[in-house]
């Protein structure tokens, strides 16, 4: 998701790096005459070893006999063995979070930051912090009001992504007779209802470690990198068939149905709120770009809704 996908790599500045060979008095000297910057990079060659952090380093030196046995030796001897280092991709979300984890001592040390390997610079936790927040409120503006759950421009990306995988199963979800219900018990109750079911996904798919987006209205969209999907839909449409009734009134549940305008404006008799679960895989089909995948969804979303009641369909 090329907009809110922030590299740490981005972030990098640059401070002085020595070889862990370097004596110590060079080091001293590195910090005196750089006193805005909080630590030096070791490296071996363009291998990145180590962070020597200047609180760190005059720690060492500040002991009783500290000066006298390190100044005139190689860095090396005192250098933190627990430095984090990552490489130029790492998203800033992944990277903060890393860094949070640090030993409390380590915490607010900079980031190491390697391309191919080699030191490329060092994020300071200040600059990480602050990229992160910004990454963060952007990412908010991609998500659905209601639901919070990613919106079209990051479902979008997530289909392009995943068209190339080996396995993928794309299930879209709509709510039949919504509109109905809507009229009938007003907007603030439907709302609700889609709250309701964005949470019914959520547990089924989010907390499964899937993508789940909400495409708009009563559509929603799961994006999971395999085919074993049958005992999901069945286990989903029964527990949506058993939370629906808390929406409406007796009287409602034991007709079936509510008086109701349709989409050409005849007043009826319609159905109660049912789940449809349109599902295309590459199970027996291959899809050459998001456009063919969303547009053969789009003949078994209209199959799958001709169907009464809740039901799940499968493109194979």
């Amino acid at each position: 998701m090329n907009t809110i996908v922030a590299y740490i790599g981005d972030l990098v500045e640059q401070v002085p790096c020595v070889s862990q060979f370097e004596i110590n008095s060079r080091v001293d000297k590195l910090f005196n005459e750089n006193t805005r910057i909080q630590g030096i990079v070791v490296v071996n060659k363009e291998v990145p070893i180590s962070l020597i952090s200047r609180t760190h380093f005059y720690q060492k030196l500040g002991t009783q006999y500290g000066y006298h046995l390190y100044i005139g030796r190689p860095i090396e001897l005192i250098v933190n063995t627990d430095s984090l280092i990552v490489d130029y991709y790492h998203s800033i979300t992944e990277v903060s979070k890393l860094a949070m984890d640090r030993e409390e001592k380590d915490r607010y040390d900079y980031v190491i930051v390697t391309k191919e390997n080699k030191y490329i610079g060092v994020v300071s936790i200040q600059r990480l912090l602050m990229k992160f927040v910004e990454v963060q409120v952007e990412f908010a503006s991609f998500l659905n009001p209601l639901t919070r759950l990613p919106g079209n421009h990051i479902i979008e990306e997530k289909l392009k992504e995943v068209i190339q995988q080996k396995k993928f199963s794309i299930l879209y979800f709509d709510l039949d007779h919504f509109k109905a219900y809507n009229d009938t018990y007003g907007f603030k109750k439907g709302d609700n209802l889609l709250q309701a079911t964005a949470e019914l996904l959520k547990r089924d798919f989010t907390n499964k470690g899937s993508f789940l987006g909400h495409i708009g209205g009563d559509d929603f969209i799961a994006v999971i990198e395999h085919h074993d999907i049958n005992s999901t839909c069945k286990a989903l449409i029964n527990d949506f068939d058993k939370i629906v009734e808390d929406f409406y009134t007796t009287n409602h549940l034991s007709q079936q149905y509510v008086i109701a305008e349709n989409r050409q404006g005849v007043v009826e008799k319609i159905a109660l709120v049912s789940l449809s679960i349109a599902i295309v895989t590459n199970q027996g089909q291959a899809f050459e770009s998001v456009e063919e995948l969303v547009e053969y969804a789009a003949v078994v979303k209209k199959k799958c809704k001709s169907i009464s009641g809740s039901c799940y369909l499968v493109n194979i």
